[in-house]
Parts: C-alpha cells; sequence; structure tokens
C-alpha cells in the first residue's frame, strides 16, 4: 500500500486524479538485424510531478498529497 495518497480539497475526492509527469530513465536498446527495436532494461533515474488535475471536479486547485492516517 502506498505511503501517501492525493486528496481534493474541493470535492472530496481521493481515488481519481490525472498527473502529467516528467521522467528520466536509462535504457538499453537492441535493434535486432531486420531493424525491429527491443528495449531490454530501463532504469528510472529520476522523476518529478509536474501537476495534478481532480478527475471529478476537473482542476487541480486544491489537490493535496496526504499521508493514509490524514483522509
Amino acid at each position: 500500500m502506498a505511503e501517501s495518497r492525493y486528496r481534493c480539497g474541493s470535492c472530496g475526492n481521493l481515488t481519481r486524479f490525472d498527473l502529467e509527469v516528467t521522467r528520466r530513465v536509462r535504457e538499453r536498446h537492441y535493434v535486432t538485424v531486420g531493424g525491429h527495436l527491443a528495449i531490454e532494461g530501463s532504469e528510472l533515474l529520476s522523476e518529478t510531478v509536474d501537476r495534478v488535475t481532480c478527475q471529478w471536479c476537473g482542476h487541480g486547485n486544491d489537490v493535496v498529497l496526504v499521508g493514509h492516517e490524514e483522509h
């Protein structure tokens, strides 16, 4: 179980959010002789949540990250 989650202070939503995320990854690419790409491995180097929008009320003006004990 996740240690924290999002909550919308406007409508009370705890379950449905759209996130815009920027990720930096290192991938191991293998291109076959026939020219097909296969990704053999991926390592997450960093991740940043850029924007969170509530799916119920449609905005992110009052969305906060809370611990499970706070909802």
